[in-house]
Order: structure tokens, then sequence, then C-alpha cells
């Protein structure tokens, strides 16, 4: 897949669902397994912000949950006006799973395509 519209807009869609009272920031992932099958995740907060589960890691964990082990790419978004990027910890659970492209896309969904290896450059992996 090189046009990566639709798992944006499944990002995009995802978000709705977020559990986020605390920022107020709603984000939404999409993961494509190499199968072509979609996982989607959101950002599920917690007062004690340190048990907080980021979208990316959640559509990871969702997919992994069910057998999943082989991923093309994940898109992630948010309510904000410029595209959001995952946070560390995330980007080594990416890294992980040996996910190769990363999408971050603004709230209107208008996207940017990196490699996993561009955001955590040498990496604790076996890339």
């Amino acid at each position: 897949m090189t046009d990566y519209r639709k798992l944006v807009d499944e990002a995009l869609a995802a978000k709705a669902y977020a559990y986020a009272p605390y920022s107020g920031l709603h984000v939404g992932a999409a993961l494509l397994c190499n199968d072509s099958e979609i996982f989607t995740g959101v950002n599920v907060e917690n007062v004690s912000y340190g048990a907080t589960n980021c979208a990316e890691r959640t559509a990871v964990f969702k997919a992994v949950s069910e057998g999943k082990r082989e991923f093309s790419a994940i898109a992630v978004t948010s309510d904000l006006d410029k595209p959001i990027y995952p946070c560390g910890i995330c980007r080594q659970v990416l890294t992980e799973f040996k996910i190769p492209i990363v999408i971050v896309a603004d709230r209107n969904g208008n996207y940017k395509i990196h490699r996993t290896e561009e955001l955590i450059p040498n990496a604790f992996s076996e890339f």
C-alpha cells in the first residue's frame, strides 16, 4: 500500500473513542498488518499518567493479542493542527515489532510518511 489515505482515515475515525479526561487530547492510531487487516487504537488515560496507554501501543497490543506479528505501517493522528508523533515508548514498541512505516497526521488528515528508524535512530533492536 503506497497510498496511506485509508489508514489515516481509520486513525481519524478511531480517535473519537479515546478516553482523555485529563489532557483532552484525543489520539487515534491504525495499524496495517501484512495481510491487509487493520487494527485501531486510542489513547486511554489514567489519573496516574504512568498508567496511561498511547493509541499506537493500543493498536499494536490489540493486533498482537489476536495473533498478528507482521506489520506494514501505522498511522497516528490527534486533535492537533499539526501532525502528532509517537512518544519514545511507542517508538520502541514499533521497533520491537518491526513496523517499518509511521504515518503522522494532523486533525484534518494531512499526513507525512516516515521510516521508523528515522524516528528512533540507533534503536535497541534487531533492525
